[in-house]
Formats: structure tokens, sequence, C-alpha cells
């Protein structure tokens, strides 16, 4: 645990879940820059009076400081929201206090303060500025806020294009501030996402399928050549197993495993919002209606009863925001094995560097190489 000192108050604040072996803090220089510049260090403090609505906010940090103001904040991420609610309970804030909506539920009608935490995908930034964009107007404050490597040209034209006249802070830190001024005349256009693209016609039976990809999700764009090589080498199922594709992202390696078996039962997981609900949109239009299936929002297989998995599929992250970590994946793996059957299996797609087979052997007490080549590896644990 850490604690964020600003003029407001002293708050002790943690990632989720909550690990006292974790050395990153809950927020950065630039959710501090933002902090202090809404307390007017360079001028009068910013008046939080109307609608505050806070975009992006990683781990809580800024809607716990300015809980007062009772601001709204918009997160693609369950972990985000989860990290809020405790840090918002551990600083002894009343829950009520923020109100936690997701990148998929409709934003407040109107938008008195905006401020908006750049987020690493160019896409997810378009999408939430243009479904954002209506319920801002000619008084709103806009102010965002990035560490220098986050903040790009291309980024504070996407500010200009829809909100209004953009400029930036002086450098504090590495971190920068986003100012922009909304600019009423400006067309509202719908967002362009999702979209959607045809998968090549090298992977196994769904080639050719259609994937539908909202923003922010990973390669969205395009089918990513790690996913590619994992749909090609897919354990065969069969028979009513329960199968989970665990970090789904747009479903496509859970839906091939559906057609491959029609009598599975389907578990798509992500903890992020847009992916579960590209994984459902990519799953409804290739599959048919009659098969099993079921689409969470959650941190890994936690929500899941133990010993009631026969497979999982599963290509873990390996980095937080722009932090390397091996945490996610430690989390995924050990979910795996309390939630599996035994003699159930997990299957997990890697960079090779990554050494995922140390940790499941740690973890399951084997590992195999199911296949390989010069950039990736597949590997299958057995629980016994």
């Amino acid at each position: 645990m850490n604690r964020l000192t600003t003029s407001r108050g002293e708050f002790d604040l943690t990632r989720f879940p909550e690990d006292p072996r974790d050395t990153l803090r809950a927020w950065d220089a630039a959710d501090e820059y933002l902090l202090r510049h809404l307390d007017g260090i360079d001028g009068e403090p910013a008046d939080l009076s109307g609608t505050v609505v806070v975009v992006g906010d990683r781990w809580g940090a800024l809607v716990t400081a300015i809980a007062d103001h009772r601001p709204a904040q918009i997160t693609d991420s369950f972990l985000t929201q989860e990290a809020t609610r405790a840090n918002l309970k551990r600083n002894g804030v009343d829950a009520e206090a923020v109100r936690l909506l997701s990148a998929r539920d409709m934003p407040p009608g109107r938008i008195d303060v905006l401020l908006i935490r750049v987020p690493k995908s160019l896409a997810l930034l378009e999408d939430q500025l243009r479904r954002l964009a209506p319920s801002v107007h000619a008084g709103t404050v806009v102010v965002g806020t990035g560490m220098v490597t986050e903040i790009h040209t291309s980024t504070l034209k996407l500010f200009e294009q829809i909100i209004g006249p953009t400029r930036t802070s002086l450098a504090e830190k590495k971190a920068r501030l986003i100012f922009c001024a909304p600019d009423p005349l400006l067309a509202r256009v719908a967002s362009p996402w999702p979209r959607s693209y045809a998968l090549p016609g090298d992977v196994g039976m769904v080639s050719g399928l259609t994937v539908t990809n909202h923003a922010g999700i990973f390669c969205a764009d395009r089918l990513d050549i790690g996913t590619r090589f994992f749909l090609r080498n897919l354990p065969e199922s069969r028979g009513p197993e329960r199968i989970v594709d665990l970090g789904c992202g747009n479903g496509v390696v859970g839906m091939a495993a559906a057609l491959a078996n029609p009598e599975a039962e389907m578990l798509f997981i992500d903890e992020s919002y847009q992916a579960v609900a590209s994984a459902e949109a990519t799953f409804r239009m290739n599959v048919a209606a009659n098969t099993t299936a079921e689409f969470l929002v959650g941190d890994g297989l936690s929500g899941v009863p133990a010993g009631t998995v026969d497979l999982v599929l599963n290509n873990p992250p390996f980095h937080t925001h722009r932090a390397t970590t091996d945490a996610t994946a430690w989390r995924m793996f050990t979910g795996s094995r309390r939630a599996l059957r035994s003699g159930g299996e997990l299957w997990v797609i890697g960079n090779r560097h990554l050494g995922y087979h140390v940790k499941l052997r740690r973890i399951f007490g084997n590992c195999e190489v199911v296949a390989s080549d010069p950039k990736f590896v597949i590997l299958r644990a057995v629980k016994k």
C-alpha cells in the first residue's frame, strides 16, 4: 500500500487485487499533475460543482481524491472498478459517492467537468470522445492527462477534431496535461466502432468467418500471429465439456472451440467490458443459436466454482497498462488449477522468452510443450 498526498488530504491506495509484494503504485505523476491543476497550482482552483466525469482512472486514485464532488467514473476495466471500490472503502469514503460506469454504459447526459486519463489505445480514446461529445457543452472544462510517452500528435488531433481547440501544458515529472475548449459547432459524428474483419484462410474451421471488435481490445483490426498459431493447434474436445476462453479478447479462440465441439458449454471471461462485448458479438454471429455460452466480465476465474471446468484456453497478458508484470499470468494459472476438474487441462500460448513452463510446473507439477515456432510456444498442464 502507498499513500498519495494531495492538498485535499492523504489517501492510502492500492491496485487490485491487493498484493503486499507489489511495488507498483496505484497512481503516477500524470494523476498527481491533474490533481494539482484542479487545486489551482497554476491559477484558480477548478470549479467542480457540476457533473464531473472521470474517464480512464486506472486504479481509482482520481475519483477517490475528488469523491466529495460525487464524480462518475467511466472505465473499460473490471479491475479498475474493483480497485476503486476497495480504495474508497479503505479511505472511509461512501461507496455511493462515485458512480461507476463501464465503457459500454451510456454516459451522463450533461457533463460540466470532463477529466480524461489518456488510454494506451488511440482507438479507445476516439470511441470514448465520440460517445462523450454530445454531453459536452461550451462551458465544460475538459482536461486530459498522461505521461509524455502516452501523448502524441495523434492524441491531440483527436481532442481537436472531436471536442475543440486543444493545447498542452509544460511537462512535469514526465507528465503532461491536455486542455481542450469545447466547440459546440463541431459536427457530432458517431463512433466508428465496433468494426469487423474476416479471418484469414489458414486458421482451420474459423477461416473466413467474421470477427467483431469494439475499440481498445488487443489487435482489434487484424488477427495477431500468436492467436493464429494457437488456432492451428487447439486441443480436440468431445462431448459436453465445460471450456473456458480465459482472457478472451474478441473470442475467436473460444468460438473455434465451440465450432469444433457443438456439445461444449463455453465460458468467455475477460476483465475488459469491450472485450466481452466483442466476444459475444463474434460468437452470436458465427455459432449456432442452441450452443451454450456464457460471457463474464471479471477477475479471471475467481468467480468460477472450483472443480467445474474441463479445459481452459489462455493467452495471458504480460503487462498491466505500461508496466511489464507476470502477476496476471500467475493469477490466471492458479485460478485455472482451482477451477479445473481432476484431469482437466490448461492450454497456454505465450512468447517463448516468458518462461511460462516454469510457472506451470510449480503450480500444476507438470507441463509439456504441445507446439512451438521461433516466437511462440503452446504449453499443456494437467490437474492431477
